[in-house]
């Protein structure tokens, strides 16, 4: 495969201009099919098979009047100090915004507080519910402007009002993440190449592949049913990889220049062994984000097969666009004055001196690590597994949940009105229960709905148990439950179990299913089918990618130690997540105002996200300390080899992601800053603790038992020479090359301005 990439990449260089129109056109195809595409319609959440999508499902056939799989608000109304809230004047207030929102365009009902007796026992507060016939995914614009405009003729009239629920537009966004990210990716690059064309260069390309893959995305949304949330992951990774594929392939196309090859021949070098790095990786990443299907979640399902599309774009604009644009850039790849040096060296050489320059022999910082840890190998990966585990601890007491008003700053209305209803009403108050009585079987709704209301009254942790409403076919029954303890803590976790355990007794007395429904259940069942499915997702990506990395690296404990490697750093990142955002330590330091159970879908995105990247930067390092070994090196001094031409741009790498992830810290929305925190320290554990200090001390006390394969291995897994072994057999470069003799890349250094890693 390294000699087809080469002259891929060759080609590419030789015909830039026809490469960069096809790439152009291609653009613009997407970006005509995005534009004249019909808008996908919003979907609704759903997660099928869970007891608490069946209750919605059930209640939206048989009761579609209860809008129980609709948007839904509360607003929370408190009289002024020394007022109660059911004074004439303030009881006008209330019913004037009830009525307000009363037969509007997408509410089922808006629930008067004095009729329906949400009134507080101390008659300072009330709250209406108000339910949409509509998810929170399909209530426009004008809907939710006409709430907002509602709680505000409630504060105009003199009122504290504040708005909860789904309904409400949240207008707290990812803050500025992209941005920072994509001004300190540009930073970076410029210190690592140390000139603005070598720095721009990653950025344009991966630009271009985030525009592709996200403009296919868009316009196939219309015809596949994706929803609009769909591109979110594929932006962010897409971005990611695109950016780091470009990186690996410009710093090694620099390097072959640096050795005096002709820059077509250099750029044809870097895709023929960088290259093949990149698909490999590229590889990894597409089976970790296709494997998302088997968690059997539609949204995360339709998220990661378009990741993996923008991912495999990625992969192809680094292997033609690339070297295209190499071919317009040539030499301006370096800096004026390494430009200046790289001539002079060639004219000497050309005039019969050597071509070279001895200059100060001091390696580099990546070299000195490695024979850092060459000489402690064992104190070294002792310390490092030592230190992640103890990261990992929290990881035992990770409590998993959805987000609620209850995390949001107090800055936002919705934490204000759960706040309200909690000290005014009870935590239960901020998420009901439903729970659903299907008599269809037994024709005897009321005596079933009774026997589950009688049953409930027995099982603790219950606030109030409301009476049974009926449909209109009176076939099915609906209790609201209010739970003594707020919707995510684990309080309310075992209340819902308890039920259902009480529902499967009177099953047996009754005949009719019960099911168990509303917001809080649904949280609770999605975070169990992630937690059960994140093992088999794990055994699917991980084994997958073994053997893939397996054929890459021709070993056994290579693509092990690789994986094992990358668990550690993710465990240890989960631990540090738990340890601030449910424990609360240091999360003053990044805003974190209220603790609470940690992102059901977290784990997933950690181990889909980091993966990829992981295997990024595994097989770009431990690429090029096979390709020394192959080569004739020793295994120590191959690892050193591997550090001193590949830790440089595995660092800039993985400074970039951190710099890309931690800009969403900053955001006001917690969610967000727990998935820029969890990726941010996803990356620099593994790129700093497991690549670059774990893998070259266990690969030092293995020896050249890391690169054994038992030979009927060797005989089943295809060789894909990574490591470059045919191209360099069909360049001959056991021959002097044809050029000058080479440069000394100390003198000519491509990167001299460069984080010294």
């Amino acid at each position: 495969m390294a000699t087809f990439l080469y002259r891929l990449g060759r080609t590419a260089f030789r015909r830039r201009r026809l490469v960069v129109l096809l790439w152009v056109a291609i653009l613009a195809l997407v970006g005509f099919g995005a534009s004249t595409a019909s808008a996908p319609a919003e979907k609704p959440f759903t997660v099928p098979g869970i007891e608490a999508q069946k209750a919605t499902d059930l209640l939206s056939e048989r009761a579609p009047e209860a809008a129980a799989g609709g948007a839904s608000a509360r607003i929370v109304f408190r009289a002024p100090v020394g007022q109660q809230i059911d004074s004439a004047q303030n009881k006008a207030a209330v019913e004037k915004v009830v009525g307000a929102l009363t037969g509007t365009p997408q509410v089922a009902g808006a629930a008067d507080p004095f009729t329906a007796g949400t009134v507080s026992k101390d008659h300072t507060t009330a709250y209406a519910a108000v339910a949409y016939h509509d998810s929170a995914a399909t209530l426009k614009d004008s809907t939710r402007n006409t709430l907002a405009h509602a709680a505000q003729q409630g504060r105009d009239a003199g009122l504290t009002v504040e708005v909860g629920g789904d309904a409400l537009k949240d207008d707290s966004g990812p803050g500025n993440g992209e941005i920072i990210g994509i001004a300190i990716a540009a930073v970076v690059l410029a210190i690592t190449f140390g000139a603005m064309v070598a720095a721009g260069l990653p950025l344009l390309t991966a630009l271009l592949g985030v525009a592709v893959g996200v403009g296919s995305i868009t316009a196939l949304a219309g015809v596949f049913d994706l929803s609009p949330t769909t591109s979110t992951l594929a932006m962010m990774l897409g971005l990611a990889v695109g950016i780091d594929y470009a990186l690996f392939v410009v710093s090694r196309y620099r390097n072959e220049l640096t050795k005096g090859h002709e820059p077509e021949d250099a750029a044809g070098r870097a895709v023929g062994t960088a290259g093949s790095a990149v698909v490999f990786a590229g590889l990894t990443v597409v089976v970790a984000l296709a494997g998302l299907a088997v968690v059997n979640i539609p949204m995360l399902t339709e998220m990661g097969l378009a990741a993996a599309g923008t991912v495999a774009v990625a992969v192809l604009v680094a292997l033609t666009f690339v070297p295209a644009i190499l071919g317009f850039a040539g030499k301006r790849i370096f800096g004026r004055k390494d430009r200046k040096r790289l001539a002079q060296r060639q004219a000497e050489a050309a005039a019969g001196g050597t071509g070279h320059r001895r200059s100060d022999d001091k390696p580099n910082m990546g070299t000195r690590w490695a024979r850092f840890v060459l000489r402690r190998p064992v104190a070294v990966l002792v310390f490092s597994v030592l230190g992640l585990g103890a990261l990992a601890i929290p990881v035992g007491s990770m409590q998993l949940g959805l987000p609620d008003d209850g995390i949001r700053s107090t800055d936002t209305t919705q934490r204000r009105g759960y706040d309200l209803l909690t000290e005014s009403f009870g935590p239960g108050f901020n998420g009901p229960l439903l729970v659903v009585v299907d008599a269809a079987k037994n024709n005897n709704a009321k005596v079933a709905a009774t026997e589950v209301t009688q049953a409930l009254g027995k099982v603790k942790g219950i606030a109030s148990v409301a009476p049974a409403t009926f449909n209109k076919a009176g076939n099915t029954a609906i209790i609201e439950v209010t739970p003594n303890s707020k919707p995510s803590s684990e309080a309310t976790k075992n209340l819902v179990h308890a039920i259902r355990d009480t529902a499967d007794q009177t099953r047996a007395r009754t005949g009719a299913d019960t099911l168990v429904g509303g917001m809080p259940a649904l949280n609770i069942d999605f975070s169990q089918r992630l937690n059960d499915a994140l093992l088999p997702y794990l055994a699917l990506v991980v084994g997958l990618a073994v053997l893939l990395l397996m054929a890459v690296f021709r070993s056994v404990l290579v693509p092990l130690k690789a994986a094992g490697g990358f668990l550690l750093s993710v465990v240890a990142s989960l631990g540090a997540v738990v340890a601030v955002f449910q424990w609360g330590w240091f999360g003053s330091l990044i805003g974190v105002e209220q603790t609470g159970p940690i992102m059901s879908m977290m784990p997933i995105f950690l181990v889909g996200i980091v993966f990829g990247l992981a295997m990024d930067y595994e097989v770009f390092l431990v690429t090029g300390m096979r390709e020394a070994y192959v080569h004739g090196e020793s295994p120590k001094e191959a690892i050193v080899s591997g550090f001193k031409h590949g830790a440089r741009v595995v660092t800039a790498a993985a400074l970039i992601m951190i710099g890309v992830f931690a800009g969403f810290i900053g955001a006001p929305e917690s969610m967000v800053k727990m998935i820029g925190f969890g990726l941010a320290s996803a990356v620099l554990f593994d790129a700093f603790v497991v690549r670059m200090t774990i893998v070259p001390a266990v690969l030092a006390l293995l020896g050249k038992s890391a690169w054994w394969l038992p030979g009927w291995l060797s005989r089943l897994i295809p060789n894909v020479d990574v490591e470059g072994e045919s191209l360099r057999r069909y360049l001959g470069d056991d021959k002097a090359p044809a050029t000058a003799a080479p440069i000394d890349p100390r003198e000519t250094d491509p990167d001299r301005d460069a984080v010294r890693v």
